[in-house]
């Protein structure tokens, strides 16, 4: 399974991953979902991907090698609605291709976020089917999600506006993964996050957190640390 988050927030976007494809008593597998089109300067487009590994892979490395030839790609597309077109085409190519060749039953289904921003046009994420067809995220709901989003979604409704600064949207997405993989062994880390600041144009450093990571250690042992205590200290109930 999978779990992706991904912010439009005033000051820039927020983008989260996990890692963990396949989640079994004798084997866990991680892959990547989380990529990266960029020209300095002048782009940035942020993939996060969930559903058929197979599907998935497939449409990104189309996406990657058809930059490098004629007619429209990623890096040379006009806005952000362009390019999401693009990805919901090519998935559609992909899944079209791939039926005709196996056997029925077999699930290709795969679905992607698309993110950032293309210089004269403003930041937009959107969310793009298994079908293809896809929204975009507004003001009043700034985030998507993909993938196991129930238990980490009250975390982002509670606490996330389009007015958030990115580094508490940050420890807030965090906290949102922390909860679902204490809920679901199919979300794991590591987890890859990316941060990118309103009209930057950069492609900023893609960071993997480690089970290990020092930071998120210390506030998801706050975070649990925090609601025992406010537990605690709320009214006794007058029944039972």
């Amino acid at each position: 399974m999978t779990y992706c988050v991904a912010m439009h927030l005033a000051d820039g976007l927020v983008f989260i991953s996990d890692s963990r494809t396949n989640a079994g008593i004798d084997q866990i597998a991680s892959f990547a979902k989380l990529f990266v089109f960029g020209v300095a300067g002048e782009r940035l487009i942020v993939l996060q991907t969930a559903g058929n590994l197979a599907t998935s892979q497939s449409v990104v490395n189309l996406l990657r090698q058809r930059t490098r030839g004629p007619g429209p790609h990623l890096l040379n597309v006009a806005t952000l609605y362009d390019a999401t077109v693009l990805v919901a085409d090519t998935l559609r190519e992909v899944v079209s291709r791939d039926r005709s060749k196996l056997s029925a039953g077999i699930d290709l289904s795969s679905s992607f976020i698309v993110g950032g921003q293309i210089a004269g046009d403003p930041m937009a994420i959107y969310n793009v089917y298994a079908q293809g067809n896809f929204f975009q995220a507004t003001p009043d709901t700034p985030f998507l999600q993909l993938g196991e989003s129930k238990y980490g979604r009250p975390i982002l409704d509670r606490n996330l506006g389009f007015h958030t600064p990115l580094d508490e949207a940050l420890r807030c997405g965090l906290i949102s993964f922390d909860s679902t993989i204490r809920s679901n062994l199919s979300v794991g880390m590591p987890l890859d996050l990316l941060v990118y600041h309103k009209d930057s144009l950069e492609a900023p450093e893609r960071q993997r957190i480690t089970s290990d990571d020092a930071y998120y250690q210390q506030i998801r042992r706050q975070w649990s640390d925090g609601l025992k205590r406010l537990l605690a200290e709320l009214p006794a109930p007058p029944y039972g």
